[in-house]
């Protein structure tokens, strides 16, 4: 029986609603089950409450976006495992010439990051080391983090690879990456300079704190201290006490005869030493003949294992050549304009065949709940789609939000940046990205692409809104607090205070920048 029209709305929206309350405050007092959990009741409530049948569920489940995505996360993981990240941190602290070329550096490196592994991963990887550098240099940690996070998201609007909505716009737009990343690359570069330029500016008195050297000085020697110590070798005291005053003992021991008899023991004493003097020479050539057996024996040993580690150290070395090799192989594949999915599951696989081994240790790295949380929102939100709500609103919109004039691309900037940081901007992505693409091709072919590419825009820089904006703003908060052994909290009203600003200010300039 088909279901009423007022009926499908009504139940459409209570899943969607509960859907969106759990994605985006995952730890709901009378329901704290999470976001991947939430997603999939959220879809599960569509199918029960009718709203979909069971064979439109599964086919609402764009499978060439998770098949992106989780080639992706497969090539970050073996990426990490070749020190790609630790490299870029390293590059952070690589001659630095004070607290502001380390803010540049860091939002150049979060962004060029991201933009090819990710913003997630690269905040996950990079926080650890903007924290150490930022404490070392007895620096306030907080205009380095905001950079990182902020920068990440500016950067990752770069690439269809760069995040999750991107990914999503990829393959409903049908843009290839060549197109996507010069489309968008002038905003991205731009924008991360005017937000380096606005930090710089908010944090300029902070950064200019010099630090103080005589702390620095008795850090140092401290830390010379803990450092000796921790690496002396452990010694048996009383031992070496005992056979010292033992030597001295017998050293300076003087033999005495009580019955004066010494002449007639010479001959005696002279011969038992000749003896032993025979014997010890014995015994010094057996020993001399032992200690060379020993020393071949070690040198054998020793040159077996430099030949061992030499090879391990080379073997290491081909196998991360390998790794950059088969990713530079795989952006140049994206950038031909192959299928994406594919592209990045097939650079997966070769990474695990170079492996050669069990690739469980890296697979079980996977963020396997992020795929579910997926597969959850499609049937979630194309079941809201089925409502007709989001067809309501957007037609209520469209006559204000044209892109052919800059009055309606300022209503559409406006429009997804709201409804991103109300909805996440993976679902506003989903419910607009087809009726903005349709809206925009009506009035020609690059106005679909700028369209698109709008969205891309708009929708990840809307991320730095706030600290709740983007996953990437969570993942470098809670990764600061938990480092040890002294974390730091990123509270919303900092964050807020500088993302309010930032955001408007680069989206605003990206809006102008963004090629047809």
């Amino acid at each position: 029986m088909t279901m009423a029209l007022t009926e499908r709305v009504i139940l459409g929206s209570i899943a969607f609603a509960i859907f969106w309350i759990l994605a985006v405050f995952p730890a709901v007092p009378f329901m704290p089950i999470g976001r991947t959990a939430g997603s999939l009741l959220g879809a599960n409530l569509i199918v029960i409450f009718r709203v979909l049948t069971p064979d439109e569920a599964y086919a609402a489940i764009d499978l060439p976006i998770l098949g992106l995505l989780f080639g992706t996360m497969v090539v970050s993981i073996y990426l990490e495992r070749a020190d790609m990240f630790k490299y870029l941190g390293k590059l952070l602290a690589w001659k630095s010439r004070g607290a502001k070329d380390l803010l540049c550096r860091i939002c150049l490196v979060s962004a060029i990051s991201s933009a090819f592994f990710t913003n997630d991963t690269s905040c996950v990887v990079l926080t650890e080391f903007v924290l150490k550098i930022a404490r070392q240099q007895n620096l306030p940690p907080h205009p380095f983090l905001l950079a990182l996070a902020s920068s990440a998201n500016i950067g990752s609007s770069a690439t269809p690879i760069g995040n999750p909505q991107n990914l999503v716009i990829a393959i409903l737009s049908k843009i290839t990456f060549g197109r996507f990343l010069f489309g968008i690359f002038p905003a991205m570069f731009v924008g991360v300079v005017v937000n380096a330029v606005l930090l710089l500016c908010m944090y300029w008195n902070v950064l200019s704190v010099q630090k103080d050297v005589e702390k620095a000085e008795v850090e140092l020697v401290l830390d010379e201290q803990v450092v000796s110590h921790r690496f002396a070798p452990a010694t048996m005291s009383h031992v070496v006490n005992s056979l010292h005053s033992q030597d001295q003992f017998s050293g300076n021991e003087i033999i005495k005869d009580p019955n004066g008899v010494f002449d007639s023991s010479r001959n005696f004493n002279a011969s038992r030493e000749a003896a032993n003097d025979h014997g010890s020479l014995q015994m010094r050539d057996k020993n001399v003949s032992l200690k060379t057996v020993d020393e071949r024996e070690d040198q054998n040993f020793t040159s077996c294992e430099e030949k061992h580690n030499f090879s391990e150290i080379w073997r290491r070395l081909l196998w991360k050549i390998c790794v950059y090799l088969v990713t530079i192989g795989m952006l140049i594949s994206l950038l031909m304009g192959l299928n994406m999915s594919w592209t990045a599951i097939t650079a997966a696989l070769a990474l695990v065949v170079l492996d050669f081994k069990d690739a469980k240790e890296c697979l079980e790295k996977v963020s396997y709940s992020l795929l579910i949380f997926f597969c959850g929102m499609f049937i979630t939100v194309d079941g809201f789609n089925r409502t007709g709500i989001p067809s309501a609103f957007w037609d209520f919109m469209e006559p204000y939000a044209k892109i052919d004039h800059a009055g309606g691309v300022a209503v559409l900037a406006v429009v997804i940046l709201v409804l991103s940081n109300l909805a996440s901007n993976v679902p506003t992505v989903l419910l607009l990205g087809v009726r903005v693409g349709a809206s925009a091709g009506a009035i020609s072919e690059a106005s679909e692409k700028k369209a698109w590419l709008i969205l891309a825009w708009v929708s990840t820089v809307a991320g730095n809104l706030s600290l709740l904006g983007s996953a990437a703003n969570l993942i470098v908060c809670e990764q600061a607090r938990r480092a040890q052994p002294s974390g730091y909290n990123l509270s919303f009203w900092t964050h807020l205070k500088f993302g309010v600003p930032s955001t408007i200010i680069v989206i605003a300039i990206g809006l102008i920048l963004i090629g047809d």
